[in-house]
């Protein structure tokens, strides 16, 4: 490789380190745990200095043959303004090859997604904090391996595509949370350690009432802990997340490419992501 030039190379566990760096230059909360699930459920790219160093990283998470979301995009500072993050972008194209598209995007990188022919779907607001002291919610219980199977189905149904690694890998990791009525689940929740703490979603439910349940849940048992929630604008819960201690810090925008069509559905739905790279 000459002086000055990058190379991409496929994503492996041996970039983690590298990764890892790069995204603490860009205050993410990422610890090598989190690269480690995201790269276990994609594929994807890095791009190394002409010293071997990662300077860049893009990662494609498929859900199925539904579609496939496109993370954990990151141009280091010194290689900015040369056209990799549009190389990176093609190269994650490749991967994700036919599947429909959705990422979430920062204001930096919206320009080029845009130009990439993707549009926008929301607005994802970012809650973190410690949570106030909350009352132990009635009917949400703690899932068991038994329940997997049907939690895979509700999310899929809510989803609208098929996230059944994404769920084992969750298991692995985390707890799950639920709701029953008439011996049905009809609402579930996740919670793993990320970042500083830990994150709260995937929340899938039929109302805010039961996503708040399910938070609570979870947050009740843990005080003084802090917690993460990443929601979408029009759940109607963001200001519920403020008032018990989970404060906005940031979000981004969720894109799509090709746009989709079709009316949303009601129920159930999508009340907060498992974080913003794995939607």
């Amino acid at each position: 490789m000459q002086q000055g030039e990058i190379e991409l190379q496929d994503f492996g566990p041996d970039h983690i380190e590298g990764a890892v760096a790069l995204s603490r230059q860009e205050n993410w909360p990422h610890r090598p745990q989190d690269w480690q699930m995201a790269l276990q459920l994609s594929s994807g790219a890095v791009a190394l200095d002409d010293q071997g160093r990662v300077t860049g990283t893009i990662l494609v998470t498929p859900y199925g043959g539904d579609c496939a979301m496109i993370n954990m995009v990151i141009v280091g500072r010194n290689a900015r303004g040369k056209g990799l993050g549009r190389r990176l972008m093609e190269q994650a194209f490749v991967l994700a090859g036919d599947r429909p598209l959705r990422l979430v995007a920062t204001a930096d990188g919206m320009p080029l997604y845009e130009k990439l022919g993707f549009v926008p779907a929301g607005t994802i607001r970012q809650h973190q904090g410690e949570v106030v002291e909350l009352a132990l919610p009635k009917g949400v219980e703690a899932a068991g391996a038994d329940d997997l199977a049907d939690i895979k189905t509700l999310d899929r149904d809510a989803y609208g595509a098929d996230r059944e690694a994404l769920i084992d890998a969750l298991a692995e990791r985390g707890e799950f949370a639920v709701l029953r009525r008439r011996g049905i689940i009809v609402a579930y929740a996740a919670i793993r350690p990320f970042g500083r703490g830990e994150v709260i979603g995937p929340v899938i439910a039929g109302n805010a009432d039961d996503a708040k349940a399910l938070i609570s849940f979870f947050a009740a048992s843990r005080p003084g802990a802090f917690l993460r929630v990443d929601t979408e604008s029009r759940t109607g819960i963001a200001g519920w997340l403020g008032e018990i201690g989970l404060a906005h810090v940031g979000g981004g925008v969720a894109m799509d490419r090709p746009a989709r069509n079709g009316p949303e559905q009601a129920r159930p739905r999508v009340y907060a992501l498992a974080n913003q790279a794995l939607g």
